[in-house]
C-alpha cells in the first residue's frame, strides 16, 4: 500500500536538522549585516559631500546676512562661527544646518590649504558678505581613503577623490 503511513508515528524535526537551520539563519544574517554596512569610502565621500554642501550654505548665509561667517575643524569636527559687529565670533548653535558637528569614527580632516595663504597650525576659512574667495582644499581621511572638497575663487565647490595636504592655513575669503 503506497502512501500509508503508521498512525501511531509521530514525526518531528531531528537535532540535526535544528542544527542546520540554525546554521543557514547565521550564515544569511551575517551576510545580510556584511552587505549593509557601508564601506570606508562611502563614508567618507558622504562627509565630504556634507561639508562642501554645508560650506556652501555657510557662503551664501553669510551673503545674505551682511555677517562673516567661518569654519573651524579640529580633530575630532568641525564648528561654525558668525561674526560680531564688535570684530568677535560666536558659535552657531540656533542653526540646525550650521550646528556643531562630530565626525564619524576614524573620519578625520586631515589637511587644509588657501591659495596664496602660509600654514598656520589651525584650520579656518572665513565666508565674507562679499562673497569673494580664495581657492581652498580640504582634505578628508579614513584608513587608506581620501576625498578633498575644493573650493574655487568664484565659490564653486567640488568633491574630489584624491590626496589632500597636511598642513594648515587661515584665510579670509
Amino acid at each position: 500500500m503506497k502512501g500509508v503511513t503508521r498512525s501511531g508515528a509521530k514525526r518531528g524535526f531531528t537535532l540535526i536538522e535544528m542544527l542546520v537551520v540554525l546554521m543557514i539563519m547565521g550564515l544569511f544574517v551575517g551576510l545580510v549585516s556584511t552587505i549593509t554596512r557601508p564601506d570606508d569610502r562611502a563614508v567618507l565621500r558622504l562627509e565630504a559631500e556634507r561639508l562642501s554642501q554645508l560650506l556652501e550654505f555657510a557662503a551664501t548665509e553669510a551673503r545674505l546676512t551682511g555677517k562673516p561667517i567661518a569654519w573651524t575643524a579640529d580633530e575630532s569636527g568641525y564648528r561654525f562661527w558668525r561674526g560680531g559687529d564688535d570684530g568677535s565670533w560666536i558659535e552657531i548653535r540656533d542653526s540646525e544646518l550650521l550646528r556643531a558637528r562630530t565626525l564619524p569614527q576614524g573620519v578625520a580632516v586631515s589637511g587644509f590649504r588657501v591659495e596664496n595663504m602660509r600654514p598656520q597650525g589651525s584650520m579656518r576659512l572665513e565666508f565674507t558678505p562679499q562673497g569673494s574667495s580664495l581657492a581652498f582644499t580640504i582634505a578628508m581621511s579614513i584608513g587608506a581613503e581620501r576625498y578633498a572638497v575644493t573650493g574655487s575663487p568664484v565659490g564653486d565647490l567640488r568633491v574630489v577623490p584624491g590626496e589632500g595636504t597636511n598642513n594648515g592655513a587661515a584665510a579670509r575669503g
